[in-house]
């Protein structure tokens, strides 16, 4: 690489940086403000491309009627972000953070469907910018004008915002609240209308990174999830509600991408490696290695990085006679369930994947609930364990019972690695180390094409033949997912169960009885991968192959939103919520073609009429927990 090509890629850097920071400065005010975790920015992203690709038509691609458009696009997003403050967020600002994590992820498969309902499911390409549609010279290579333009909207934008905040009344007060909003409401401050002019904002800076992107790249109903995930590593990079660290992550990341590209191949001991290829997931490198050295982000305040523990609930008891006896009933209908299938062929394939699902729910259950510790990368170890029981039964060739009986002990091990990590951390912090470890997990087993198959896959997993027929497969699923359920279940009502629970409710008090709380997270963390692990090989045996979307984002967000809608504070609420979900989402995909609009009004629905989750709502409509009464 020549220094002019070298120079050259870091120009494409500064370009790629300002669109970074400008979604990313957005979410983090939302969040500094606010405190809400939004994942529906994305979307706001993606609706700023494609109305900008609408107005642009309407108006006209001229110079006047390009640029305007721009900015009308922007606006209509940031009416758009006022409506779902005042109508949906308002009514959640004082509930878990977990719970309005779910809720914005509603949103996004509402106004992904509406996306889909209003341009239809083709890429649209927008106009070049007018007068910008040639390029310029630099050190020997054509550049693009256009970009240039770019490298300029990112400073602007800082100076811009660092005006607004430093110089204006309306600027002090988000500072303030950033700091300490209860006492700006204290202090006779609308809390509620500074919420939502900062909403509006976050909401306008998005739309306008979208629209800026038209010329560049086409609109796509896949830039919401991309997009929030480059927004999530920058604001955590730079500091959680720091603008100026949010501008100086952007630069960071992008650059070290622009250098990956231009370096090209590397070669360290007579081993030659493709530092290309680190494009997709080097800023979950970053993102990791700076939560690991410098938690509360290059420019953030260690005064952020805080325990957000849950609400001390009732002890946990082994079940009251009338619960047991429901399980029985409950154990009955599934031993049944084959019967049934007879005549419904897809009952024991429908059936299979929620008992997966629940073996899922209850791992990723049993650390953020009883052991406080929120985790958006749990599907690492459910591909782990996929992976792991694919690899060894093709390429080790070892029997389907060999390979199923060690894949958890793959998962286990990646648990043991990351975990030593991630339990150092809380809250936000940890749960976007978690998301990094999982991206670069998944990283690993999309490029490595020559043992996992790339994003081709695994094909032709399949059991042994005692257990080909799909009925024979099902009571196998129902035995190990009964067994892991109950050993999560047993292990919560033992002295490790209490102890995690102890200092999730109050780490300083467990630190002064001498309860080791890193020790103690860190066995329930790799307990939990184990279990997950467990759940994956069951899903590579169930589908006969296995690809790389399972250790994707999606999955684990369809973990949390189970976890969430049965109820994070129940034993059974991941065991409802995973049912739910999974027979819900399969109902609805069969029915509409806008699947996941139907069932995002759903979830939307669930949390605010069951803010506590579905088994919460039973537990406290019919089984209300009073004082030394059992917390089922």
């Amino acid at each position: 690489m020549t220094v002019s090509g070298l120079l050259f890629q870091l120009l494409n850097g500064l370009a790629s940086a300002s669109s970074l920071f400008l979604i990313a400065a957005g979410l983090s005010l939302i969040f500094g403000v606010s405190r809400i975790v939004n994942f529906a920015h994305g979307s706001f992203y993606m609706l700023g491309i494609y109305l900008a690709y609408t107005i642009v038509g309407r108006i006209g691609s001229g110079i006047v009627g390009f640029w305007v458009s721009l900015i009308v696009a922007a606006a209509v997003v940031a009416a758009i972000g006022l409506l779902v403050e005042l109508i949906l967020l308002r009514r959640i600002y004082r509930a878990p953070e977990l719970l309005q994590l779910l809720a914005t992820f509603a949103l996004v498969l509402v106004i992904r469907d509406a996306v889909l309902a209003v341009w239809g499911p083709e890429d649209l390409l927008g106009p070049r910018a007018p007068g910008l549609k040639g390029s310029v010279e630099i050190m020997g290579r054509q550049f693009p004008e256009y970009d240039l333009v770019m490298i300029a909207v990112g400073p602007l934008v800082l100076g811009l915002l660092w005006w607004i905040l430093m110089r204006t009344r309306w600027g002090i007060l988000i500072r303030a609240a950033t700091q300490d909003r209860e006492m700006v409401g204290a202090l006779g401050v609308n809390q509620a209308w500074l919420f939502s002019g900062v909403f509006m904002l976050g909401a306008f800076l998005a739309g306008l990174g979208g629209a800026l992107q038209l010329p560049r790249e086409p609109a796509n109903q896949f830039l919401d999830l991309a997009a929030i995930g480059d927004a999530f590593v920058v604001v955590v990079v730079g500091g959680m509600g720091s603008v100026p660290g949010a501008f100086l992550a952007a630069l960071l990341i992008a650059e070290i991408k622009a250098l990956c590209i231009a370096i090209g191949q590397i070669s360290v001991l007579g081993y030659s490696f493709s530092l290309s290829r680190l494009t997709l997931v080097v800023e979950f490198l970053v993102m990791a290695a700076v939560l690991i050295w410098r938690p509360w982000g290059l420019l953030g305040k260690p005064a952020a990085l805080s325990r957000n523990a849950s609400e001390i609930e009732a002890p946990l008891r082994p079940a009251p006679p009338l619960l047991r006896r429901f399980g029985w009933l409950v154990l009955l209908a599934l031993l049944l369930v084959p019967v049934v299938a007879a005549r419904m062929p897809f009952l024991n394939v429908l059936m299979i994947d929620i008992l997966v699902a629940v073996l899922f729910a209850a791992s990723l259950h049993f650390i953020m609930g009883p052991g406080g510790m929120h985790s958006f990368g749990h599907a690492a170890y459910f591909g782990l364990g996929a992976y792991g029981a694919a690899l060894l039964f093709k390429l080790a060739a070892l029997p389907m019972e060999a390979a199923f009986a060690l894949a958890p002990l793959v998962a286990g091990l990646g648990a043991l690695i990351f975990g030593w990590f991630c339990v150092r951390l809380s809250g936000v912090y940890l749960a976007m180390l978690t998301l990094a470890f999982a991206q670069i997990v998944w990283s690993v087993v999309f490029q490595w094409d020559e043992v996992t198959g790339g994003s081709n896959g695994v094909v032709g997993v399949w059991p042994s033949p005692w257990l080909a027929p799909k009925w024979a497969y099902y009571y196998f699923t129902l035995a190990i997912t009964v067994a892991g359920v109950l050993v999560l279940r047993r292990v919560l009502l033992s002295p490790l169960g209490y102890a995690m629970r102890a200092v999730r409710d109050s780490r300083l008090r467990a630190d002064a009885i001498g309860i080791d709380a890193l020790a103690v997270h860190w066995a329930g963390f790799v307990l939990a991968g184990l279990m997950c692990g467990l759940a994956g090989a069951l899903f590579a045996f169930s589908k006969g192959s296995i690809s790389p979307e399972v250790i994707g984002v999606g999955r684990s967000i369809d973990g949390l939103v189970m976890v969430l809608l049965g109820g994070i504070q129940t034993l059974a609420g991941p065991l409802v919520g995973a049912a739910a979900f999974t027979w819900l989402q399969d109902t609805v995909a069969r029915q509409t073609e806008y699947w996941r609009a139907m069932l995002g009004l759903s979830i939307l629905v669930l949390v605010l009429a069951f803010p506590q989750g579905i088994a919460g709502f039973v537990r406290e409509r019919f089984m209300p927990v009073r004082h030394g009464s059992p917390a089922q």
